[in-house]
């Protein structure tokens, strides 16, 4: 009897982190390690790179086409609403539950910026001010259309195609062609994510025995406090706070949401990348959790590039921890710089691993903390990315389940 795709992937996670401690208990340095570490490197690479391959023409014709089904059912400004709305919700409540989380456990105090002065000496901090930020944020929202799908700016990409899905509803039959044509092209595309999804297992193991030869144990207990009041809070989120929001709207169990989600889920774990992740997030939540296409394929593309619940969580815990570190009180007004600016951040930071790093600096900047101190997280971001990217990944699944509940509810009481 052939094993399902979910089985698969979860014999590939326990093979990877058996592997993985196995070689990296070898050390780094013998012969074994090294060749482990270069055949997880180029099977998890592969993986990886076939994701990101059909990334752009996904991103492409679901917003495209997802916007124009959305306006021929005169829906488009409810789901507008409620998507946005819901991203907004859930970012708040990550965002307090990690800083209420840092003020009460205080991870970092006891702790002196002097254990890690090597680290700090090599690392160069990109200056990043708020103003210069959101300049930049802003100016990267409309980008030459050509040139975002040929650099894989999925943020441009979404621009464009909710502009182009527009302009195909306001032009009616007349571009009706156009329109045949992008679902053709993201039925096509989507068939490639099925053959792909076939190597799953295997890059997904390959993936996850790359981490764990990689990591430095050291390090980690040096830091395990802070470590564990993320992955913590982190983990409520994802597992009390979002299925509790899904179960008050769609009366959904989690059970049944955690048995639909499980293959994006374990995907954006291994990954660390809600992008590359998003061609099995969609195809989880149309098959598994049965959200219509049109409504899949607005929200979790615009999900994957705007809510972050996971990294906005990290970024203001990681700011009162440094905070601490460096003796810094922070007061009410300035924790207050840190929510909105953690929120702005997340929602600016791509899909891709670490890359919350990049926009922490604003973070710290904001509250006048030193920039520099981001190398202590260096050593431990791409562990904590993992989860993270997950609870992001789901926020998406999530939402977008809500969103069609919402969007019934207030079409039955538009009658």
């Amino acid at each position: 009897m052939r094993l399902s795709l979910n089985v698969q992937i979860f014999l590939g996670v326990i093979v990877g982190v058996v592997l993985g401690l196995f070689l990296n208990h070898a050390g780094n340095d013998s012969q074994l390690s090294k060749q482990g570490l270069y055949f997880s490197g180029l099977v998890g690479n592969l993986f990886v790179d076939l994701l990101k391959m059909i990334l752009v023409p996904l991103v492409f014709t679901s917003i495209a086409v997802g916007v124009a089904n959305l306006r021929v059912h005169q829906q488009m400004h409810r789901v507008w609403l409620c998507t946005l709305g819901f991203f907004v919700i859930s970012m708040m409540a990550a965002i307090l539950l990690g800083l209420g989380a840092t003020q009460l456990f205080e991870p970092g105090k006891g702790l002196t910026l002097d254990l890690f002065h090597d680290a700090m000496s090599g690392f160069q901090a990109k200056q990043m001010g708020f103003g210069d930020f959101t300049s930049s944020f802003l100016h990267a929202l409309f980008v030459n259309p050509f040139a975002a799908l040929a650099q894989g700016n999925v943020l441009a990409i979404v621009i464009y195609a909710l502009f182009l899905g527009i302009a195909l509803v306001m032009g009616g039959e007349r571009y009706r062609n156009i329109l045949l044509l992008l679902q053709e092209g993201l039925e096509i595309t989507l068939r490639m994510v099925g053959w792909i999804m076939r190597l799953s297992p295997f890059g997904i193991m390959a993936l996850l025995m790359q981490l764990v030869i990689k990591q430095d144990v050291a390090v980690l207990t040096s830091l395990i406090k802070f470590i564990l009041v993320v992955l913590g809070t982190t983990l409520v989120h994802g597992f009390l706070v979002l299925p509790l929001m899904l179960f008050l709207v769609t009366k959904i169990s989690p059970s049944k949401f955690f048995s639909g989600a499980r293959e994006a889920l374990i995907t954006a774990f291994a990954t660390s990348s809600s992008s590359a992740t998003l061609p099995v997030t969609l195809r989880c939540v149309e098959q598994h959790l049965h959200v219509k296409p049109d409504i899949a394929g607005f929200v979790i593309p615009l999900g994957a590039t705007i809510n972050m619940d996971g990294t906005a969580l990290y970024e203001a815990s990681a700011a009162l921890f440094i905070a601490n570190l460096a003796g810094v009180e922070l007061d009410i007004s300035q924790q207050c710089i840190v929510f909105f600016t953690a929120m702005i951040a997340a929602m600016g930071a791509p899909g891709i691993p670490s890359a919350g790093m990049v926009t922490m600096v604003m973070v710290l900047q904001s509250v006048g903390l030193p920039a520099e101190a981001i190398a202590i997280l260096l050593p431990i971001d791409r562990l904590l990315d993992t989860v993270r990217t997950m609870v992001n990944v789901e926020g998406d699944m999530i939402g977008s389940l809500v969103v069609q509940k919402l969007v019934f509810k207030i079409n039955q009481l538009k009658g």
